[in-house]
């Protein structure tokens, strides 16, 4: 029974990391877009920066399973790792963005919430999520 207290303990404590790191990145991903990211998704249900979310949150639980998954069960090794490489992850993928936008003709983030679909929400969804496959290979 000692167990499995433990380890469920261990499964609440991975979540907690997991869901603050996509805190921040929903955080980060609302800096880079005008207006509030809330109001764009659930009031006015705009799907490119639904897209743009969720791609983001894809990208950082990759990384956070990938981080889990390689610790091989010792915890603290696990959750160091995690928050670690999820931190470096959002960092990249903030990095990526600003790249992407310097790149790219007028300001990305006002394309990425522009209520008719942009093609460009798709660029930058796949940038975030081929980050998050970057970083969980490098962790491997």
């Amino acid at each position: 029974m000692l167990d499995l207290v433990t380890d469920l303990a261990v499964t609440l404590g991975y979540a907690a990391v997991g869901i603050a790191l996509m805190g921040i990145g929903a955080v980060l991903v609302d800096l880079a877009t005008p207006g509030s990211l809330r109001h764009l998704i659930w009031h006015e249900r705009n799907a490119n920066a639904a897209i743009l979310l969720a791609s983001n949150l894809v990208a950082v639980g990759t990384i956070a399973t990938t981080a889990i998954v390689a610790s091989d069960g010792d915890f603290l090794r696990g959750i160091g790792s995690t928050a670690g490489y999820g931190l470096i992850g959002l960092l990249v993928m903030t990095v990526a963005f600003v790249v992407l936008d310097l790149a790219t003709p007028g300001k990305l983030g006002e394309l990425l919430v522009h209520p008719e679909p942009h093609p460009a929400v798709w660029i930058s969804a796949v940038v975030h999520v081929a980050v998050g496959a970057i970083i969980a290979a490098a962790i491997l």
